[in-house]
């Protein structure tokens, strides 16, 4: 299977032009795609000072932004696509985001995020100015990409993994794709497969997956190895560096782990893996990943698949699109 695809996105012929924002933790890209395809695309550090409705106003400018380097007048946006880091909470009825890696009031000041918030307000602004707004997590949106364009196309169980900034996943059985009671659904990055005391995770667990091994934990807990960022900590192991190769392996246990308890609960045929720390190694990190499910209870696990994101790096400009396309 090719590890990515070349693919022109277009809506159909007349289609009005619509919005795709791409919100991480680390940042935020808006895009607007019609049907002579996808451009005026523009990125900036995701908000998070001022007050809790600062990243829905940056959206709300870029996506104004963005429609001008389009040539799209914003008042023809048929509807803004939003693939977001989560987790959600329900606000009568309207989704806020209580994610980790942006409020900073879950955690504390111990995580460093300069502000105090427990929630950022999100779809209730976006709603005051567009008429159809359609916000899912990022891997819900990562998933439907996968699913309609990528490495999962076609199967009906199966699982989108990130490996960034934070963990995330998206969940599909029997063709069905999980969202739960408010959209949470595949969150297994806040699940604890290990036991820790150190690795305060932005959403106030020690110790859970994404404490440990997310792109933002690393120079958290390896810092003081020498590893000031991911990327310096995979250059160091592939370069053969045997400590730097040993808390990779760790990192690569711990997640592998999980991906052997999210194959085993829901019966999967294969995981898509996509997200920056996993991207820029995958040749390096992906043997060690299937290597977790190997000779673990062949009779869930014998045949399963774990590939790359066949979107590649570009999963995420594709995950907004997914959520309004067609």
């Amino acid at each position: 299977m090719a590890a990515t695809q070349d693919i022109t996105m277009k809506l159909a012929p007349g289609s009005a032009p619509v919005a795709c924002v791409d919100i991480g933790g680390t940042k935020v890209a808006v895009c607007i795609a019609d049907a002579t395809g996808v451009r005026g695309k523009v990125a900036e550090p995701t908000a998070k000072e001022g007050n809790n409705d600062a990243l829905a106003q940056q959206i709300i400018r870029m996506v104004g932004q963005s429609c001008a380097l389009a040539g799209v007048a914003v008042d023809q946006i048929a509807a803004v696509g939003v693939s977001t880091c989560g987790p959600f909470v329900m606000r009568q009825g309207l989704v806020e985001l209580a994610g980790p890696n942006i409020c900073g009031g879950l955690a504390g000041k111990a995580r460093g995020l300069p502000n105090d918030w427990a929630t950022a307000l999100l779809e209730a602004p976006l709603k005051a100015v567009f008429p159809n707004v359609r916000v899912e997590n990022d891997g819900v949106g990562a998933l439907e990409a996968e699913r309609r364009w990528g490495a999962l196309q076609g199967v009906a169980n199966c699982a989108y993994v990130t490996w960034s900034t934070g963990i995330g996943m998206g969940l599909c059985v029997d063709g069905h794709i999980l969202r739960g009671k408010n959209g949470n659904a595949g969150h297994a990055g806040h699940s604890f497969v290990s036991t820790n005391d150190d690795a305060l995770c932005g959403c106030g667990n020690v110790g859970d997956l994404e404490g440990l091994v997310a792109g933002n934990a690393i120079p958290r807990r390896f810092g003081s190895h020498g590893f000031a960022d991911a990327a310096q900590l995979f250059a160091a192991a592939r370069a053969g560096d045997v400590p730097a190769q040993a808390i990779v392996d760790d990192l690569c246990d711990v997640l592998g782990r999980a991906l052997y308890n999210v194959v085993v609960t829901l019966d999967l045929q294969r995981i898509s893996v996509g997200g920056s720390v996993f991207w820029h190694n995958r040749e390096y990190l992906l043997p060690k990943l299937q290597a977790a499910l190997q000779g673990k209870l062949p009779a869930l696990t014998d045949g399963v698949e774990i590939v790359p994101a066949g979107l590649g790096d570009k999963v995420g400009d594709y995950a907004a699109l997914a959520l309004v396309f067609g």
